[in-house]
């Protein structure tokens, strides 16, 4: 907007005062810092050799130049290299009014030509319940397809199920020898959470049988190689694999009770696929094409029979593809699950949302995939993360320290209660509506708490941290949009709505010009979440946003504002001002209140 038009008019400047071209590149602006006076700035020191000049000269031709020529450039000053622009009234009051004339401002079009990526999140196992650590994963999936999408892309949301392997296959075991039969409707729990104990309980049987033979005098390897609960495990691997009826059934009928529970936490949570693909059906996909490969001469058989792939002339390593009993491995799992996907869609760029402890294994698998002829091999995109724990420290499934994503979303719920309670802001409303607003508040805390964080860093998650109406959270940015709202709702009752345009000679005060500014960046922070996978920026844009426009509400009257063309700016402001933060905090999957 603004900033394009100054940068053609920069160009102008250089050409006419020093008779030289300059890329658009050299042109760029950036925010003036709020510790000067201006809108603008330009840095001027690489215009220096063209000029022949001092900073300062240089920066004052150039200020002079655009003053006398370019009607946007109310007036200007210079610290050192610095050229700082102020921009006139008039023009924030007509971007104030593009914005207004744009209801879908900040996003860009969609179109049959647009780029398809995919997006794969989620990536559950199907032998517990989904974690705090599935919640970055999740929430951190889902908005950054948001954001691509709101960057004009078709977008394919997309799941990868562990529903196979020895960790299943311990909570199978568990339950058909301690189980008794147990079922959710029987227990009365989510089948997710019931085939979670029974992983758990593998586990304590287990450390128990250990211990034991490692009282008779045996390492703890030994004890492990030596284990009868961990062959009767391995054992029921083999059976699943080779197709055994009874295996199968009750593999089919323990993760019917998992997919029931993961699809209630996952409307719970407000993330959702347009694919799901299962390793069960995947792995063998991968075990032919590494068999593909094999016969091509990409990879190579040991002795023993397993499959191995050598990449250390890529500055890798070997790796492994077929166990010498020919079963798969997780990187054959991805390379079958890459091959059904690419038969299903034509991929432009496939992103892969997982935690950072993963970064070799997706090294690998780009290197593989590119091998075997998959056009997006080399430019696979690993959206690499970082831990997420709690105040206690890390979590462990097997051992049953794993806070729960039902148990966290019921937390945040309850927490949101009590301090919506404690701070009145529940005062007179129905419990349906109480309960629907605090459902509200409690979840977007959660989501705007761990997506303001940028996505590369490990984070700590404390839940009463997260519910503050006065901090960089996402109830203070809620209860700010539900305010707003209610003076949008009053300003109607007076028979005020938000005009189509405004006068251009609307007065415009600083304060005003600086939130219009404000609302003007968010096409470019969208843009820049975009390119850096981060929804950590739409996060903090928010709430500076919503910071600025507490500053303006408290200071100026909106509603009693004598000056009507003055009135009718800032309910103008005001609509915009919702309007954008319901356009980011959707893109956090984060829903707003018309009230609290």
């Amino acid at each position: 907007m603004i900033e394009q038009q100054l940068s053609a008019a920069v160009r102008a400047a250089i050409e006419a005062l020093y008779n030289h071209t300059v890329a658009p590149e050299q042109t760029a602006l950036q925010k003036t810092k709020k510790e000067f006076e201006g809108h603008l700035t330009l840095v001027v020191f690489p215009f220096l050799r063209i000029s022949r000049k001092s900073p300062e000269e240089t920066a004052r031709e150039i200020g002079q130049y655009l003053r006398e020529h370019e009607p946007a450039v109310a007036d200007f000053n210079v610290i050192k290299g610095f050229l700082n622009l102020t921009i006139a009234g008039s023009r924030w009051v007509e971007a104030l009014g593009a914005i207004h004339a744009d209801d879908a401002f900040g996003t860009r079009p969609i179109t049959a030509e647009s780029p398809l990526v995919m997006v794969e999140y989620s990536s559950p196992n199907t032998n517990k319940p989904l974690h705090l650590g599935h919640v970055r994963n999740n929430l951190l999936g889902y908005s950054l397809s948001r954001i691509l999408e709101a960057n004009g892309n078709r977008v394919v949301k997309t799941n990868i199920v562990n529903d196979r392997g020895i960790h299943i296959c311990k909570s199978m075991l568990a339950w058909k020898k301690w189980g008794e039969g147990a079922t959710p409707e029987s227990t009365g729990k989510k089948g997710d959470h019931l085939v979670g104990d029974f992983y758990v309980l593998f586990d304590k049987h287990y450390r128990e049988e250990l211990r034991t033979l490692e009282a008779t005098g045996l390492t703890r390897e030994e004890a492990e190689a030596q284990s009868p609960l961990m062959a009767e495990a391995r054992e029921m691997l083999r059976r699943w694999e080779a197709g055994d009826e009874e295996v199968r059934a009750l593999w089919a009928t323990m993760n019917s009770w998992v997919y029931a529970g993961f699809d209630e936490t996952y409307r719970r949570l407000g993330v959702g696929f347009d694919k799901i693909y299962y390793e069960s059906q995947t792995y063998l996909e991968g075990r032919d094409k590494v068999l593909e490969g094999l016969s091509r001469g990409l990879f190579y058989r040991r002795p023993d029979g397993s499959v191995w792939a050598d990449l250390i002339a890529d500055g890798l390593d070997e790796k492994l593809l077929l166990r010498a009993d020919g079963t798969s491995v997780y990187m054959t799992q991805d390379i079958g699950t890459a091959k059904l996907r690419y038969d299903d869609y034509p991929i432009d760029r496939m992103i892969y949302v997982v935690g950072n402890e993963q970064n070799y294994h997706f090294q690998v698998l780009s290197l593989l995939l590119d091998k075997l002829g998959f056009a997006f091999g080399r430019g696979l995109i690993h959206f690499s993360y970082g831990m997420v724990e709690l105040p206690e420290g890390k979590m462990k499934s097997r051992e049953g320290t794993v806070v729960d994503a039902d148990d966290l979303m019921d937390e945040m719920i309850a927490t949101a209660r009590d301090i919506s309670n404690e701070l009145g802001k529940l005062d007179g409303l129905s419990r349906e509506e109480a309960d629907d607003i605090i459902r509200i508040i409690g979840l977007g805390s959660l989501k705007y708490f761990i997506l303001k964080v940028d996505p590369r860093k490990n984070m700590t998650f404390n839940p009463k941290e997260s519910i503050d109406f006065n901090g960089n959270t996402g109830s203070f940015i809620q209860y700010t949009y539900a305010r707003i709202r209610s003076v949008l709702r009053k300003a109607a009752e007076q028979g005020l709505t938000v005009p189509a345009t405004l006068p251009a000679d609307t007065p415009i005060n600083a304060k005003e010009q600086a939130l219009v500014q404000s609302l003007a960046d968010f096409a470019d922070v969208v843009r820049e979440a975009g390119e850096t996978y981060s929804p950590a920026c739409i996060a903090n844009y928010t709430y500076d946003l919503v910071r600025e426009f507490n500053q303006f509400y408290h200071d100026y009257s909106i509603l009693g504002e004598a000056d009507e063309r003055v009135r009718a700016l800032r309910l103008t402001l005001s609509a915009e001002t919702a309007k954008v933060i319901l356009t980011g905090m959707s893109l956090l999957g984060i829903e707003m209140p018309e009230r609290m």
